[in-house]
């Protein structure tokens, strides 16, 4: 079996609508093996949060859905946001209060990001190397683990070569 292409940082002019078409595909067959339902809303804020590589807050999704005069309540908006994050579609990043769509729903994984502190694009990334150590660390300890985000802050590749290019 060849070894998975690591995820990396898409290019500041990156076409993010096979991204989210990607992501929407995935949800649709989840939820139709599951026996859940991806009502509207759900896609809909799917859809949002699908639009960019960069972490968004559930008030931005709830503006985004309402620049239109549309009348969507918050409620609604973390009622969806739920569903997403239960049935894996979308991580929530604790230390920016947003949330990010999952590459690969298809599987329990547990979550790492590499986010920029420049620009913000974001990057899922999975390693089994770390979540095994991070695994027997919290066995040591009888410790039993609800949610595992793991969040990296950094440059991205491109900031970084801006930021070397101004000095």
């Amino acid at each position: 079996m060849p070894k998975a292409k690591a995820p990396t940082f898409p290019d500041p002019d990156h076409d993010h609508a096979p991204c989210r078409t990607e992501a929407l595909d995935k949800a649709e067959r989840l939820c139709r093996t599951t026996g859940k339902k991806l009502t509207n809303i759900r896609r809909r804020v799917l859809e949002t949060v699908w639009e960019s590589h960069r972490p968004i807050g559930a008030y931005d999704i709830l503006a985004k859905l309402n620049q239109d005069g549309g009348r969507t309540a918050p409620i609604i908006i973390y009622r969806a946001l739920e569903f997403l994050m239960d049935n894996g579609l979308v991580h929530r990043l604790a230390s920016l209060n947003a949330f990010i769509g999952c590459s690969h729903p298809e599987h329990d994984h547990a979550a790492g990001f590499l986010i920029c502190k420049e620009c913000g694009s974001t990057v899922e990334i999975e390693s089994k190397k770390l979540n095994d150590a991070l695994a027997s660390s919290v066995a040591a300890r009888g410790f039993a683990v609800d949610t595992q985000v793991v969040e990296l802050r950094g440059l991205c590749p491109h900031c970084n070569r801006q930021r070397a290019y101004a000095q």
